[in-house]
C-alpha cells in the first residue's frame, strides 16, 4: 500500500501536469476566433442542403430604373449654403448643385456598367445569402508558376469598384512595370448588404459574420491558402479572417488599422509620446501625424465620427431619406471622399473632390449603392459591429499571429502608430509610412497601394515568414 506522501506526490504532480497540458493547448486553441456559421437568409433555415453553384452575374440597369433617377434629380430640392462655409459644414449644396447637373447632363450610366462589367462578376449562396463578388485571373503567367489568391475587402461609404484600378496592377505587374515576379488572382466580395450583394435578414451580422462568409467563398473557389487586403471595415474583416483562419491566411495587408484595446501604455504616449518619442517606440513621422493630440486625434474623431453615432444606432432612420433621395445619397456619400481623403479639402468650395477622383469614378461608387438600394443595410453594418460597445468581443481580446503588412497613409482620419499596433498584430513584417494618400488607398494611389502589397508578399514568401500551426 503506497504511503500517504507518496500519494499527495503524486497528486500534486498530477494536478501540475494538467495545468501545464491546459495552458500549453488552451493557449493555442484561444489563439484563433471561432468560425461563425450563421443563417442569414429569410424565414427558416430550409431541411435542404443549400446550392453552392457558382453563377455569372451582369451589372444590369433597367430604362425604368434610369428615368425614375432622373425624375428625382430633376425634382431635386435644394437649400442654401452658408457664406463662405466651402466644406466645413458637410457637402456645400453650391457645389453639389453643379454634381447633380453633371450626373444628369454628362455622366453615361450605360457606359459606366460596361467599364464594371469588364471584369468576371459571379453570384454564389452561402449562409442564406446571395453573395456577389468580382474575380480576376491573370492575363498570363510566367513558366512554371502559380498565381497567389488575394481577397480585397472594401469598406463603407465604398464599394468593390474602388479595386478597378489596381487590379491589373495586380493580376498583370510586369505590364505595369512591377515585375513578374508575384502575380496575383483577386477576389473582390461585396460585403453582404453592400453593392450586388444581398442583405442579411436577420439581426447580428457583423465582421465576424463576413470573414466566415468571405473564409467560405475562398474555400468554395478551390483557395486554402491565400493572402488578404483592407481598409475600412475590410481592416477588421481581414483581420477576423485571420483570427479564423491563421493556417489558410498566408498574409494580411492592411491600409487601415485600429486598436479598440488601449491601456495605461496608450494613454501615457499620448501625454507623454511628443516629448519622449523613443520612450514609446514612435519615430519622428508618428510624432508629426499624432501630435498635438487634442487636434489631430480627439477633435478630428469627434468632428469626423457623427455618422458613426448615428449608424452604430438608428440607421434606418436615416437611411429611409437617403434610399428615397439620389441628391441626398450623394450628399453623403460624397462628405466622406472630400474629408477622408485629405482633411483640408473642407477649406474648399469643391471639397477638393476631383483633386484625386474624376467625377464618373465617384458618381459609379455612388450609383452602385443607388441601383442596389443598399445604403440603409450597408449603415447597418455599423450597429452590428459597434452595439455591444467597444472592446467587448472575443475577437478585439485576441492578437492576430498571421504575417501583417501595414501601409499607413499620412491622411488617414487618425493615425495608428506600428508601437500601438504591434500589441494586437503580433506579427507585423512591414510597416511604411506611405508618401501620400488618404483613407480611399486603392482608389486615390493603386500604384501606391500595389507595390506595397507586393514587398509584402516578396518578404513573406521569401523569408518563409508564414507557418502552419
Amino acid at each position: 500500500c503506497s504511503s500517504p506522501a507518496g500519494i499527495m506526490l503524486l497528486e500534486v504532480l498530477l494536478v501540475l501536469g494538467t495545468l501545464l497540458i491546459y495552458f500549453l493547448f488552451s493557449k493555442k486553441k484561444e489563439e484563433t476566433l471561432p468560425f461563425k456559421d450563421g443563417w442569414w437568409g429569410r424565414g427558416q433555415k430550409p431541411v435542404t442542403k443549400e446550392d453552392s453553384g457558382i453563377r455569372p452575374f451582369k451589372v444590369e440597369t433597367t430604362e425604368e430604373e434610369l428615368s425614375d433617377l432622373f425624375r428625382r434629380l430633376d425634382q431635386a430640392r435644394f437649400t442654401e449654403p452658408l457664406e463662405n462655409s466651402c466644406f466645413h459644414y458637410g457637402t456645400n449644396s453650391v457645389h453639389l448643385r453643379k454634381i447633380v447637373s453633371y450626373w444628369k447632363n454628362h455622366f453615361n450610366w450605360k457606359k459606366q456598367v460596361e467599364v464594371l462589367n469588364k471584369y468576371p462578376q459571379f453570384k454564389t449562396k452561402i449562409q442564406g445569402l446571395d453573395i456577389h463578388f468580382v474575380h480576376v485571373k491573370p492575363p498570363r503567367l510566367p513558366e512554371g508558376q502559380a498565381a497567389k489568391p488575394l481577397l480585397m475587402v472594401h469598406g463603407w461609404p465604398g464599394s468593390f469598384y474602388e479595386f478597378y484600378k489596381i487590379i491589373p496592377l495586380l493580376t498583370d505587374p510586369a505590364s505595369h512595370g512591377l515585375g513578374d515576379e508575384h502575380i496575383f488572382e483577386v477576389i473582390c466580395p461585396s460585403i453582404p448588404g453592400y453593392g450586388f450583394s444581398e442583405a442579411p435578414h436577420k439581426k447580428d451580422f457583423n465582421s465576424v459574420s463576413a470573414a466566415s462568409v468571405f473564409y467560405e467563398l475562398m474555400l468554395r473557389l478551390g483557395f486554402n491558402e491565400f493572402y488578404t487586403q483592407g481598409g475600412d471595415w475590410g481592416w477588421l474583416i481581414c483581420t477576423n479572417l485571420a483570427q479564423i483562419a491563421p493556417n489558410h491566411v498566408k498574409g494580411l495587408h492592411l491600409n487601415m488599422v485600429s486598436v479598440s484595446k488601449l491601456g495605461l501604455t496608450h494613454l501615457l504616449s499620448v501625454l507623454l509620446g511628443r516629448y519622449f518619442p523613443g520612450l514609446f517606440g514612435f519615430q519622428d513621422e508618428d510624432v508629426r501625424r499624432m501630435f498635438p493630440f487634442l487636434k489631430k486625434g480627439l477633435y478630428r474623431i469627434l468632428s469626423e465620427s457623427g455618422y458613426a453615432h448615428i449608424q452604430a444606432t438608428k440607421p434606418d432612420t436615416v437611411g429611409c431619406g437617403l434610399n428615397d433621395s439620389p441628391v441626398g445619397l450623394a450628399a453623403y456619400i460624397l462628405e466622406k471622399f472630400s474629408s477622408w481623403t485629405d482633411m483640408e479639402f473642407q477649406n474648399l468650395e469643391d471639397g477638393g473632390l476631383e483633386r484625386k477622383f474624376s467625377l464618373d469614378d465617384l458618381l459609379t461608387n455612388v450609383m452602385i449603392y443607388w441601383v442596389s438600394g443598399c445604403i440603409v443595410s450597408s449603415m447597418r453594418f455599423y450597429k452590428e459591429n459597434l452595439q455591444k460597445g467597444i472592446g467587448t468581443q472575443k475577437h478585439e481580446k485576441l492578437t492576430v499571429q498571421v504575417p501583417t503588412g501595414i501601409a499607413s497613409f499620412p491622411n488617414e482620419i487618425l493615425h495608428i502608430p506600428q508601437a500601438w499596433a504591434k500589441k494586437k498584430y503580433t506579427n507585423i513584417v512591414s510597416f511604411h509610412f506611405m508618401p501620400r494618400g488618404g483613407h480611399f488607398a486603392a482608389f486615390e494611389e493603386p500604384e501606391l497601394l500595389a507595390k506595397d502589397i507586393l514587398q509584402f508578399v516578396d518578404k513573406v514568401e521569401k523569408e518563409q515568414l508564414w507557418k502552419k500551426q
